[in-house]
């Protein structure tokens, strides 16, 4: 589920190929010409396309004259983003890199 909350948009439960397409349609959906926080503290399952979707996101934003940052990644999606290295590609706010999650 993608929603949008004042200037957050926050992604909740699993993205994965299942649901990647719709999901990024949503977003790009929400986006508009200001600037935009992406929280994915809620998110509960990722897997490659997730990367798509974030990539997706940035070119329909910077389309829409919208800038994005990503908060709260979950550990899985940051290690994906440097397995493909692409940290340089995905702007999280700082102070916000990575969720914590308790064991």
């Amino acid at each position: 589920m993608v929603l949008r909350e004042d200037h957050k948009i926050i992604v909740q439960g699993a993205v994965t190929i299942e649901n990647v397409v719709t999901m990024t349609r949503r977003g790009v959906a929400l986006f508009d010409e200001q600037h935009v926080v992406i929280d994915l503290n809620k998110v509960t399952e990722v897997d490659s396309t997730i990367i798509s979707m974030l990539l997706e996101w940035l070119r329909a934003a910077r389309k829409k004259g919208c800038q994005l940052q990503f908060i709260n990644l979950p550990a899985n999606l940051e290690s994906l983003i440097q397995l493909y290295g692409i940290a340089e590609l995905i702007p999280v706010m700082p102070g916000h890199e990575t969720q914590q999650r308790n064991a």
